[in-house]
């Protein structure tokens, strides 16, 4: 297998090979043109970003935005982030339809292993999913591998180290719920 299939399939993988290197700088450069792009031209900024993602539909998101591949994010339809969204996609990230994503949130595929030595020449992810109709408050963490479910509410601050299931308010570190909706 090639470092990006391992990657891809959430297997331990050399991120300082040549090919995710490349990758990772082609979309660090979309996103710093993004980022300094002329706020008032909304829909050309968001064009920016159409080379990079896969969106469903409408989306919006607010400057800065930072992503390492960017082709692992699928966005859903009317989707809307507030600014400095940070999204580590070395697996794939879901997101879908009518989502509302607060500042500073980061969502996180990327995890290292425990094991010291291993850390030193590998990484690896782990998948990400976020359902329809869901709303992240402002500096949330969402870790890999988790599954957020339809109609739910993540508060602000919160860690979401485990899945969280369909329309209950979910709060807090480590992030459990609140209440069901």
């Amino acid at each position: 297998m090639t470092e990006k299939e391992k990657m891809l399939a959430g297997l331990p993988y050399d991120a300082w090979d040549e090919v995710l290197l490349s990758e990772r700088m082609t979309a660090k450069a979309i996103c710093h043109s993004f980022n300094a792009y002329d706020p008032a031209k909304l829909d050309e900024r968001m064009a920016l970003l159409s080379n990079l993602l896969t969106i469903d539909g409408r989306a919006h998101i607010e400057p800065n935005f930072y992503c390492d591949y960017g082709y692992n994010i699928r966005l859903g339809n009317n989707f809307y982030s507030n600014h400095h969204l940070t999204i580590l996609d070395v697996c794939r990230v879901y997101i879908g339809d009518n989502v509302l994503i607060g500042p500073h949130v980061m969502i996180s595929t990327a995890t290292h292993p425990i094991n010291a030595f291993e850390r030193r020449t590998t990484e690896c992810g782990k998948p990400i999913s976020i359902g329809s109709d869901v709303w992240i408050g402002g500096n949330a963490s969402i870790l890999p591998g988790v599954s957020i479910g339809n109609n739910s509410v993540i508060g602000a601050g919160s860690v979401v180290n485990k899945d969280i299931p369909d329309n209950c308010v979910a709060v807090g570190n480590p992030c459990k719920v609140a209440k069901s909706l």
